[in-house]
């Protein structure tokens, strides 16, 4: 099993930024990809952004331009999501993925989620 960390959730004001952080447990499992999602009551869960572990990134079109996802270049197994300009509409629970590898054994593990407020 892979535990995710996150961290950085919280409350902020319409155009004000926040900084998420996933951490993965465990290092035998080797990291293809990183993401974040979110969710809202009554909502499918949205892909936000992922990177890859050689640094390729997506967007969902809403965030792009606002919000940059990197991946730790030395340990490959922690990612940032750096949200600027925030908007109401970012409001949401926001989960962690990692997708990889045991070996030749595939793995898809999720964070437990952080709150994302924003709010005036």
């Amino acid at each position: 099993q892979v535990e995710l960390v996150e961290s950085g959730g919280g409350l902020v004001q319409p155009g004000g930024s926040l900084r998420l952080s996933c951490a993965a447990s465990e290092t035998v499992f080797t990291i293809t990809v990183m993401g974040w999602y979110r969710q809202t009551p009554g909502k499918r869960r949205e892909k936000v952004a992922t990177v890859t572990d050689i640094g390729n990134t997506l967007y969902v079109d809403s965030v792009k331009g606002r919000f940059t996802i990197s991946m730790d270049v030395n340990t490959k197994n922690v990612v940032h999501l750096q949200m600027n300009n925030l908007k109401p509409e970012d409001t949401a629970v926001y989960y962690c993925n990692a997708l990889g590898h045991f070996g030749a054994l595939p793995g898809d593990f999720w964070g437990q989620g952080t709150q994302v407020t924003v709010s005036s």
